[in-house]
């Protein structure tokens, strides 16, 4: 030998560090689980999201052909009108018609916003749950 100690490391202190490093893994796999979860969920929320916007734009152009449709009625009847009170009456008939519509449309679509912000809103809730579980874990 050169006149140097050969290096031992105690068996408890070797013991300590094995013990260490299946505790970090152990806490890294956890997290990576809680991760993947909320990535997950994440995903279903999008999908939801996405899905519920695909909802709204085809009621709006539902909306938009009924309301299109209600106009043109009232163009043939103001040309089959026979006087100004015809007219005058026909116009005030799809003035009350169409603001009944708009407020039961603007009622509907109110109502499948405000769902789909409960549902992202709970999604998220659900999500950061997961990942404050999964770190506050005891390993």
């Amino acid at each position: 030998m050169n006149g140097k100690l050969p290096y031992e490391v105690p068996t408890e202190m070797r013991e300590f560090a094995e013990r260490s490093v299946d505790q970090a893994r152990k806490a890294f796999d956890g997290f990576m689980g809680a991760a993947q979860k909320a990535v997950d969920s994440a995903h279903g929320s999008a999908e939801t999201a996405r899905l519920s916007t695909h909802e709204a734009t085809r009621k709006a152009i539902a909306y938009a052909e009924n309301n299109v449709a209600a106009a043109f009625e009232l163009a043939q009847k103001l040309v089959k009108s026979k006087d100004l009170t015809e007219v005058m009456q026909h116009q005030s008939e799809f003035l009350k018609a169409q603001m009944s519509s708009l407020q039961s449309q603007l009622k509907e679509m109110g109502a499948a916003a405000h769902d789909a912000a409960g549902q992202a809103a709970d999604a998220a809730s659900k999500a950061a749950e997961t990942v404050t579980k999964a770190a506050t874990k005891p390993r």
